[in-house]
């Protein structure tokens, strides 16, 4: 009986010294030093400054707004030129743009909130919400030229979605067999909602197998119509509700409403070969029944960094909490790389080769100095664009209608952001 108690003790007395060392272990990482955010220098930023105001007075681009803020307070927000160079309208900070796919990261977010709801799973195959889903087939090119439907090796999952490994591609890119059934099925036809449309590409064949390859196309689109299910509203009535409103982002929508602020719409270049409507996303003012989560808000530039403060909080704001701090890193790590099984199409991978990409979002993987890893970020075909870089506790947003000059913009500004810090 002795003996017995007194193994029992010193049982109790090494589980107890070996809980004090894993705590002492942890308090030291916890106290570790972490690298202090690196901060923007005045002359730094001016070069930023003269860089898009060249890019005005050059005839390049007709204005833009550009937003750097760090540590919760602008550190460099400046306009320039005009937001519509055929009536000479100023850009003004309540601006309206095209947001085109920078709508994605909302609808992701949107399908977040939902995640943390519990009412939606990341692996959840789509036609739980989406019956037509079921039967949907893989299109495979033969060496002949013709192509054959093969059976699905595993559902397509919200996650799937997220991550743009779905198969469900774009048809205004590429020349693909399937890509070119995509440019002629008439999606757009008509004036479809988000269930009609989304039944049109169920009638479509997939591009290739779920979770095989990065494959930029609808599948955001998607997505909106599995938050409408999930949700039982529709995709802009959920996000208006958890989103859009407790966020003050007033003038984020599907198209301008308000009459009165059709003025303030952002136009390209007379000449820019954007000005004209891309992928079935009509005129800024025209309301339509489609709600593209894909590529259909418009909205200003406060609103938008309303979103990206959120973001950067790790999912709160002003004391209000959207989304889990953990659910905020979850969709900022890469979720297609090495392990992952997804391939990277050279000629189609947007997200360029030093990044990754998480559920919603561009991840640089790989730093490329002097940009760094951990930045995530994605853009608008109408040259809008957005990059969180959390180590610095930074974000920057660059509102422009100017597509033809986007990417050639964003990757030289960005260079001069980022020569602009010192430590």
């Amino acid at each position: 009986m002795r003996r017995w108690r007194t193994e029992v003790l010193v049982r109790v007395a090494l589980a107890a010294t070996l809980a004090l060392l894993v705590g002492a272990v942890c308090a030291v990482r916890a106290e570790a030093p972490q690298p202090a955010p690196r901060s923007l220098s005045p002359a730094g930023l001016e070069r930023v400054s003269d860089y898009l105001q060249a890019q005005v007075s050059g005839g390049k681009i007709p204005g833009a707004i550009l937003l750097i803020q760090q540590h919760g307070k602008p550190v460099l927000h400046a306009k320039f030129g005009e937001r519509n160079a055929r009536t000479h309208a100023p850009m003004t900070d309540d601006t309206i743009f095209r947001i085109y796919s920078m709508s994605k990261p909302v609808t992701s977010v949107a399908a977040m909130l939902l995640v943390d709801d519990g009412r939606l799973a990341l692996d959840d195959p789509i036609a739980k919400y989406i019956p037509a889903f079921a039967n949907v087939k893989v299109g495979v090119e033969q060496p002949d030229g013709k192509l054959t439907l093969t059976p699905l090796a595993r559902p397509v999952t919200v996650r799937d979605l997220l991550r743009h490994t779905s198969g469900i591609t774009y048809g205004f890119y590429g020349d693909s067999l399937v890509r070119k059934l995509y440019a002629l099925a008439g999606l757009f036809d008509g004036d479809p909602d988000n269930a009609q449309f989304v039944d049109r590409l169920a009638r479509l064949p997939l591009a290739e197998q779920p979770a095989t390859l990065w494959d930029y196309g609808h599948s955001t689109d998607v997505l909106g119509r599995v938050i409408e299910v999930a949700s039982g509203q529709s995709l802009y009535q959920f996000e208006k509700e958890r989103l859009l409103d407790p966020l003050g982002m007033r003038d984020t929508a599907f198209f301008v409403a308000d009459e009165a602020k059709r003025s303030l719409i952002a136009e390209p270049l007379p000449d820019d070969w954007f000005d004209r409507p891309v992928a079935g996303i009509r005129e800024a003012t025209a309301p339509r029944r489609w709600e593209s989560g894909g590529a259909g808000m418009v909205g200003t530039i406060r609103d938008y960094a309303r979103f990206a403060q959120m973001l950067l909080n790790g999912g709160e704001i002003d004391g209000r909490r959207y989304l889990k701090r953990e659910t905020v890193a979850l969709m900022a790590s890469d979720q297609i790389g090495e392990g992952s099984g997804i391939k990277r199409d050279p000629e189609f991978y947007f997200p360029s080769s030093d990044s990754g990409f998480g559920l919603g979002f561009a991840v640089r993987t790989v730093a490329k100095p002097p940009l760094p890893a951990g930045e995530y970020r994605w853009d608008g075909v109408g040259g809008t664009f957005f990059f969180i870089d959390p180590a610095d506790d930074l974000f920057v947003i660059c509102m422009m209608q100017s597509p033809s000059q986007r990417g050639r913009i964003q990757t030289e500004l960005k260079q001069l952001v980022y020569e602009a810090m010192g430590r």
